[in-house]
C-alpha cells in the first residue's frame, strides 16, 4: 500500500447566483439560485513513502483545496483518500498523527505565547515522548536557527521567523507525510534557502514524506523529485520534476537597462540566433533565450560589445508558463499522464 492514495477525487462548490444590487439580494432571498463549480476533477495519483513530490498549477486550479482534503479539513464530493491507511476526513484525529502541515499565509502556533510554549502545547496534544521531544527541538533549532526566537510570541516574529517555527511546529511529531502550501510565499531569498535546505535534509535523512505546492520553480526543483501538474481542476502531467523543467522550463528571460537605445539594426539576434530581443521601456529590454543554448553571460557578453549596460536582472520561467504549455498541447507523447 502506498502512503498516499488519492482515487477518482472530485470537489464541488455551489455557488450563488446574485444579481448586483439591493432587488437582486431581494430576488435571491425569495427564490435562490445556484450553480456548481468543480474545484477538483476526477484526480488520481499515489505517492510512496519517501518521495518528494510538488503538486502545481495556476491560481485557482485546484491545488490548496485538493491539500485541504488530504488533511482532512474539507470532505471530498465523491473519491477516496487514503493517508497512511486512514481516510484523513473520517478518522481526522488519528490521522493528524500520520500529518504535517504548513499553509504559507496561516500559522498553527498560539499568536500571544512564547513560540517553546507552543512547542510545549503541541508536545502534550500529539503526547510526544519527552526523549523524542527534547531531540526534535535541539535538531530542529540547530538546522533551522529557531533557537534564537523561542522566547517570543508569533506575533513578535518576522515572516522567516514565523514561517520556520511554523515548519517545526508541523514536524514536532515525527509525521510519515508533510504538506506544505507556498511555504516560501513573501520570504527573502536566504531564508527561502534555509526552508528548501532544511525540507532536503528531513526527506533524505529521516525519509519525510513531502506534498509541496508552490510558484517558485526554483524552490520545487531544490526540494521536489516529482511534479504533478494541474489546471481547473483536472490532473495535466506527473512525472519527473528534472524532465518537466527541461522540457516547459527551458526559456529564461533577462531584463536588460541599458545606457541608450539599440539602433533599429539589431544585430544581436543575427549573430544569437533564437533569442528575442523586446523593448518594455525606455532603454529596457526583454531578452528570452534557451538556457540550453546560451548562459546569461554569452547574452550579456554580446550585448555590452553594442552598447553600456547599466543594469540586469535574471528572470526564471514561472509555473504558469509551464502549465500553459501543457494545457497547450505541447507534450510530447511519451510524456502524456
Amino acid at each position: 500500500m502506498s502512503l498516499i492514495e488519492v482515487n477518482s477525487l472530485c470537489k464541488n462548490y455551489k455557488i450563488a447566483d446574485k444579481e448586483q444590487g439591493l432587488s437582486g439580494m431581494l430576488k435571491h432571498i425569495v427564490a435562490p439560485k445556484y450553480h456548481m463549480k468543480e474545484a477538483v476533477k476526477d484526480i488520481n495519483f499515489t505517492v510512496e513513502k519517501g518521495e518528494s513530490v510538488a503538486y502545481i498549477g495556476s491560481n485557482g486550479a485546484g491545488k490548496s483545496t485538493t491539500i485541504k482534503m488530504l488533511t482532512g479539513i474539507l470532505k471530498p464530493t465523491s473519491g477516496n483518500i487514503c493517508i497512511n491507511g486512514l481516510d484523513p476526513y473520517k478518522h481526522r484525529i488519528q490521522s493528524t498523527k500520520n500529518i504535517g502541515v504548513v499553509f504559507g499565509q496561516r500559522t498553527q502556533l498560539w499568536w500571544d505565547i512564547p513560540i517553546r510554549e507552543s512547542f510545549s502545547m503541541l508536545k502534550e496534544i500529539y503526547e510526544i515522548p519527552n526523549s523524542v521531544y527534547d531531540a526534535n527541538i535541539k535538531y530542529f533549532g540547530e538546522i533551522l536557527g529557531v533557537s534564537e526566537f523561542m522566547g517570543y510570541p508569533a506575533r513578535k516574529l518576522s515572516l522567516g521567523q514565523r514561517m520556520r517555527a511554523d515548519i517545526v511546529a508541523s514536524l514536532i511529531h515525527n509525521p510519515p507525510v508533510i504538506y506544505l502550501d507556498e511555504p516560501t510565499i513573501g520570504l527573502d531569498v536566504a531564508v527561502k534557502e534555509r526552508v528548501c535546505e532544511f525540507l532536503k535534509k528531513i526527506n533524505k535523512e529521516r525519509g519525510t514524506t513531502i506534498l509541496l505546492t508552490s510558484h517558485d520553480l526554483d524552490d520545487i526543483e531544490k526540494v521536489c523529485s516529482r511534479i504533478i501538474v494541474i489546471d481547473h481542476g483536472k490532473k495535466l502531467f506527473d512525472g519527473d520534476a528534472a524532465l518537466l523543467k527541461r522540457k516547459y522550463a527551458y526559456n529564461r528571460c533577462i531584463v536588460v537597462k541599458t545606457a541608450y537605445d539599440l539602433p533599429k539594426e539589431n544585430k544581436i539576434c543575427n549573430e544569437l540566433p533564437n533569442i528575442t530581443v523586446e523593448k518594455t521601456d525606455s532603454h529596457v529590454y526583454e531578452i528570452s533565450f534557451n538556457q540550453d543554448e546560451y548562459s546569461a553571460y554569452n547574452i550579456i557578453q554580446k550585448l555590452s560589445e553594442y552598447l553600456p549596460i547599466v543594469d540586469f536582472s535574471l528572470r526564471e520561467p514561472s509555473v504558469e508558463q509551464v502549465v500553459k504549455k501543457i494545457y497547450n498541447g505541447e507534450i510530447e507523447r511519451e510524456f502524456e499522464v
